[in-house]
């Protein structure tokens, strides 16, 4: 790519009746990175999936160097050296990572060499500050890992144009910086990103210019230096948004709702994942739980909400040993809730159409059913006011789920699993893929579960959303516990080292 870069003009696409994007123009500059804020459903991944060739245009053209491109497919964008990493991961999960790396190289044959690719990818790791075994398996790796290899298949190529959708979200707060200054090292070298985000501090830290779409059309173009985050997010959502602490009032309640003795579990791999973890939860009160992906939280939530065998310790709710209670009693006669980080291997069936998505957890209980009859007018019902409340951008509850942007599939589960008046609500990386005015909104819904009554788990990697909504932040590290604090005693130099695991006496 020249110095001219990339040029996009009057980009139209209509997905049936829904116009998802409205004659949008953008100019990105060689060299540059521009990133690109909206709301959920704004139209950012439509556009850059045209980008990559995954989506064709109904109307504008694409200009690279000052030359109009018609791109039909990846593999097109790959080779005008235009790489994408997706906000939902494309790894084949029974190969290495050096093997989806290479997977589809061109020029290989008979003289592929993975020792030699694998050489080369390590060190190319290492340049970007990521501690990665070229010939691990992918399946084995936590989420955070897993993006990373994503973001090494399009460094690999050397692409000149990026896309990075969301690239983040999965990582933890204490590796996002690193993440950051390879983007500078990039642009240093010539090469152009354009940047999706919800999060305005990165996009304030690293991008140059900023295009913000709202219901599929340009908002707003400028540059980045000058313009507040809160600017940024007035312009996103069209209205001033809250981007700190909610007010909240002190827990009221000396009710132990929850009470977790020495839980022991294994992971996927037999690992052991969580090794003796403990703490309780009053209702009315949420604890946070912070700490670098993969050291225990997802078996964590998975064995409190039953979708993991526990190999040692007791859950009680209310005093009961529910330990032995199999899924379906824990949702049902215990009401136990669950926001999985996974939403679209956990939360949905992405094929099924929204209303049916919506009465997937209680659909054997009214309205949803009468008797052995599945009550299809009742469940849209319900799916349209729950679309209404949470603000879910879509069509129609009638269309298939997978068509609706991540943060609305998120909205939508989130409606399902507090709608049902859990006692527990173990919730895991809510906000991942939202944007900062839905972000306010679940942070607000949380609060009032918490006024409710309702003992909550707050699952996440961004510590800035645990320290806005939580009453006690408890940090994990290698599977266990290594101290609970109240928020306003959460300083970086605390949490970093408890995140590194310092148990909380050494750290007092």
């Amino acid at each position: 790519m020249t110095a001219q870069g990339l040029r996009l003009e009057k980009i139209s696409k209509t997905f049936g009746d829904f116009k998802a994007l409205d004659g949008v123009d953008m100019t990105v500059p060689r060299g540059t990175v521009h990133a690109i804020l909206g709301e959920n459903g704004a139209g950012k991944t439509t556009l850059m999936n045209i980008l990559y060739g995954l989506y064709q245009p109904d109307g504008g053209r694409i200009l690279i160097d000052g030359a109009p491109q018609r791109i039909t497919s990846p593999r097109r964008a790959m080779e005008l050296g235009i790489g994408m990493i997706h906000q939902h991961l494309m790894l084949v999960e029974t190969l290495t990572v050096v093997e989806n790396v290479v997977l589809g190289l061109p020029g290989q044959g008979t003289r592929l060499s993975l020792a030699e690719h694998a050489r080369k990818l390590e060190a190319l790791a290492k340049s970007f500050g990521f501690d990665i075994d070229p010939h691990q398996e992918v399946w084995k790796l936590p989420m955070g890992m897993r993006q990373r290899v994503e973001i090494l298949k399009v460094l690999y190529r050397d692409a000149n144009l990026i896309i990075l959708d969301e690239p983040t979200s999965v990582l933890a707060p204490s590796e996002v910086e690193g993440f950051l200054e390879g983007l500078r090292r990039l642009r240093a070298a010539g090469k152009t990103i354009i940047f999706i985000s919800h999060k305005l501090d990165e996009v304030a830290a690293v991008a140059d210019r900023v295009t913000v779409l709202r219901r599929g059309a340009v908002s707003a173009d400028l540059a980045v230096a000058g313009t507040p985050p809160s600017e940024m997010a007035r312009m996103m959502v069209g209205r001033d948004v809250v981007l700190t602490t909610l007010e909240k009032t002190s827990p009221t309640s000396d009710e132990v709702l929850v009470r977790i003795r020495d839980l022991k579990a294994r992971d996927n791999r037999g690992n052991q994942a969580l090794k003796g973890v403990s703490f309780d939860i009053r209702a009315g009160e949420i604890l946070g739980v912070a700490g670098v992906d993969g050291n225990g939280q997802a078996e964590l939530a998975e064995a409190l909400t039953g979708l993991r065998q526990a190999e040692g310790g007791t859950v009680e709710l209310s005093g009961e040993d529910v330990s032995a209670a199999g899924v379906y009693e824990r949702r049902h006669r215990l009401g136990i809730s669950f926001v999985p980080e996974d939403r679209h291997g956990t939360g949905l069936v992405l094929d099924l159409p929204v209303y049916q998505n919506a009465m997937i957890r209680d659909f054997r209980e009214s309205p949803f059913s009468s008797g052995p009859m599945l009550r299809a007018a009742s469940a849209r019902k319900v799916a349209e006011d729950w679309v209404k409340r949470y603000d879910v951008r879509l069509q129609s509850v009638d269309q298939a789920i997978r068509f609706l942007s991540g943060g609305n599939q998120q909205k939508l589960i989130f409606a399902r699993e507090v709608e049902c008046r859990p006692r527990l609500l173990v919730i895991m990386q809510p906000c991942k893929g939202l944007d900062v005015g839905a972000i306010e909104a679940v942070h607000r819904t949380v609060l009032a579960e918490r006024e409710r009554g309702t003992a909550i788990l707050y699952i996440s990697t961004e510590l800035e959303h645990i320290l806005s909504v939580c009453d006690r932040v408890a940090v994990m590290c290698a599977g266990r516990i290594t101290g609970i604090i109240a928020p306003e005693e959460a300083t970086p130099e605390r949490i970093g080292a408890l995140i590194g695991g310092l148990e909380e006496e050494k750290v007092a």
